[in-house]
This record gives structure tokens, C-alpha cells and sequence, in this order.
């Protein structure tokens, strides 16, 4: 989201917001010489609060709620969605106190932006309240872009959000950058929503396990946690999706219902007491063979609700994803021992200088990633 602050000194009201590489500033609007701090914080406060309800509706859409019956959290996210079109009118005539009652919008979008209204009317500055609502205007446009897989301009701070869906655009966007380097380029990072860049890294990393299972004889969904011998990966993360993969889950829907797990998580909610119920039981049976103990103290344990790191769950996944695919190429290596003509290499590796051992290195990952691309494309259906 957008965040609001005061440049006193100046008396200049600043918007900051994030992107894949660092944070941005603009300048928003001069503030009343005259005015008080706290009152110019007030409307700082007021327009975060909006934005971060604007982009709410960005990282929780109403297509992956489900249902869109009638009171159901599908049909309120579907109507905060239609708000936006009263957000202007809401900061330009907000409600107010009247006769000792004030009348409270049930949408956060809409109080938010009558909070914004009422700090702009103790302010009393036109030109203010004109700066401001094209501010709110710009910002509901940026989620808007957003939404349509257009992360350029201030919509670029997407990618440092989590969301429930994946935009088919970004999705088709990451899977392209993946063909160019299917170890997964910087650009992942910068351009693309994580939650539609780890779509198409669980493609990939499908296929990368399919190479590496071929050339170890290994099943698709251990590869990674062989790898692990050779390297310490997370390779946790990387074997339930391959698992989710091999069960016949899309990757869309492995990866949409991992993030969304993590996000319920913080949002306070216990997405599935009944895991968590047999988590708690696997818990106690793993202390008690590891004690010795029936009845193993569980005061002092801690148990991580969700795989993912709920405070960034799909940059967390997208970060794992391609650590499976390189664990994938770990494992091939292991075992392939063609050179890039695809003779036998009988060269010692313990004779090889460094230049020779990065050769060897490149020659390696190049034959993987040429693997890795035949077997997506041929697989192409399973992204799709």
C-alpha cells in the first residue's frame, strides 16, 4: 500500500510507496502553513488507511472467495470492489457530525475515505481538498491496473504484495521470463506478482523434478528432498507443491491455496482447525518417541501455523520454488555426466583448476535448462 507522511519543515504532504527494487516518494500537495501537526497527521493517517483498504481489495478479490451469494464473503468483497466508484465523492462531501450523531459507512474503503474527507474539511484549504482527491483517484487507478496485470507506474507495488488469485497476464508474463532462465531471473522479483510468478515457477519446478527423477530414478516428488543431502535447501515448501502436482493439482490451485492459507493466518483466522488438530497430534507422538514420555510437556514448543511466512507468503513460496529448481539441478549433476557434446567427461574433478570446475558448472546448468524447457513445453497444457 501507499503510505502518507508530513514533511514539516516543509509543510508538504509526501505519498511513499514500495517496489521490487526500493521505495519511491512523490510529492502530494502543500499543506496550510498554519495548520497543526496533528491535524496534517490526521490526514496522512487517514489517506494510509485508504490505500490500505484499496489494495485489500487487490490482495483478496472476490473471484477466490468462492461463492458470491448473497452476504457471503464472496458478494462483500464483490460490493467493497463497487465502492470505488463513490471514494471522490466521499472525500469531497464526507459525512459529519450532526446534532451529536455522525452516520459510519459499514465499507472500510468508503469511512476511510470519509476520514480523509472530515481531516480535509478542519483543514479548509480548496486546494487541498483538489490535490487530495486526485491523490485517492491515482491511487484506486493504480489498483485498478493492478488488477488487469498491468504492474507499471505506482500498480508496481504489487510485488510486494500477497493475493489470493493470480492475474493470467502475470502469469503468462513470469512463465516467459522462466523460458529465458528457468533457474529463475531477478526479474521475477521486480515485475511480476509473486503469487502469478510462483504459479509459473511451480510449472517449472515440475518439470525441473522430472528431469532429475529421470536421470536419479528417483520418484518426481523426493527430488528435492534429495537434493537436501547435497545442499541444505528448504525443501519443504518445493515437496508438498510436487506432491500437490502429482495428485493432480494445477499449479494455479496449489499455489493459490498455500498463499491464501498463510494470509488467513494473518488475518487472525484458523483457516483448518482440523490440520491443525492432527499437526498437534503428530507433534506430540514425534516428542513422545523422541522423550520417551507418554505425555510429553508441550509448554515450551512452538508450532508454525502455516508453511509459508505469513507476513510475505507468496514472495516466501516464489523464493522456495526456485531453490527447488536449483535442488533439482543439484540432483541432476549428480548424475549426468555427459559434457556439452554429450561425450563422457572422464576429466578428475579434483585436478580441475577453477576455471575448468566453472565450465564444467555452466555446461552442466545449460544442459538442465535445455531438459528443463523441453519437458515444460511439453507439459505446456498443465500451466495452461
Amino acid at each position: 500500500m501507499t503510505r502518507y507522511c508530513v514533511v514539516s519543515d516543509r509543510h508538504e504532504l509526501m505519498a511513499i510507496w514500495g517496489t521490487g527494487e526500493g521505495d519511491l516518494a512523490a510529492s502530494v500537495a502543500a499543506l496550510p502553513a498554519d495548520a497543526g501537526i496533528s491535524g496534517l497527521l490526521g490526514l496522512a493517517r487517514a489517506l494510509t488507511q485508504l490505500s490500505d483498504a484499496a489494495w485489500r481489495t487487490y490482495t483478496h478479490p472476490a473471484s477466490a472467495a468462492g461463492s458470491l451469494e448473497l452476504n457471503s464473503e464472496g458478494w462483500r468483497r464483490e460490493e467493497e470492489r463497487k465502492r470505488f466508484s463513490e471514494v471522490v465523492d466521499a472525500i469531497t462531501q464526507p459525512n459529519l457530525p450532526s446534532g451529536g450523531t455522525m452516520v459510519v459507512s459499514y465499507s472500510s474503503l468508503l469511512e476511510s475515505a470519509h476520514r480523509v474527507g472530515r481531516a480535509l474539511h478542519h483543514l479548509d484549504d480548496p486546494q487541498l481538498m483538489k490535490a487530495v482527491a486526485a491523490e485517492a483517484a491515482a491511487e484506486l487507478a493504480a489498483v485498478e491496473s493492478a488488477e488487469l496485470g498491468d504492474l507499471s507506474g505506482r500498480a508496481q507495488q504489487a510485488v510486494l504484495l500477497s493475493r489470493e488469485d493470480a492475474s493470467p497476464v502475470q502469469v503468462a508474463t513470469a512463465d516467459h521470463l522462466l523460458q529465458q532462465d528457468p533457474f529463475g531471473p531477478g526479474e521475477l522479483f521486480i515485475g511480476i506478482d509473486p503469487t502469478a510468478a510462483a504459479v509459473a515457477a511451480t510449472h517449472w519446478l515440475a518439470a525441473a523434478a522430472d528431469v532429475a527423477a529421470e536421470a536419479s530414478g528417483l520418484n518426481p516428488t523426493q527430488v528435492v528432498l534429495e537434493a537436501d543431502n547435497i545442499e541444505a535447501l528448504p525443501h519443504e515448501t518445493p515437496t508438498l507443491v510436487l506432491s500437490l502436482i502429482h495428485d493432480g493439482v494445477t499449479p494455479h490451485n496449489a499455489v493459490t491455496s498455500l498463499v491464501r492459507h498463510a494470509m488467513h493466518v494473518t488475518d487472525g483466522l484458523l483457516p483448518d482447525p482440523t490440520a491443525l488438530r492432527e499437526q498437534l497430534d503428530d507433534l506430540e507422538e514425534t516428542l513422545a518417541e523422541y522423550t520417551g514420555e507418554d505425555e510429553p510437556d508441550l509448554n515450551d514448543v512452538a508450532l508454525r501455523l502455516p508453511l509459508l511466512d505469513p507476513q510475505r507468503p507468496a514472495r516466501d513460496l516464489l523464493e522456495d520454488l526456485l531453490t527447488g529448481i536449483r535442488g533439482c539441478w543439484l540432483l541432476h549433476s549428480e548424475y549426468d555426466d555427459l559434457d556439452h557434446d554429450g561425450q563422457a567427461d572422464t576429466d578428475d574433478v579434483e585436478e580441475w583448476d577453477d576455471e575448468q570446475a566453472e565450465q564444467h558448472q555452466n555446461r552442466s546448468r545449460e544442459r538442465f535448462a535445455r531438459l528443463v524447457r523441453e519437458t515444460a513445453a511439453h507439459h505446456r497444457d498443465r500451466l495452461i
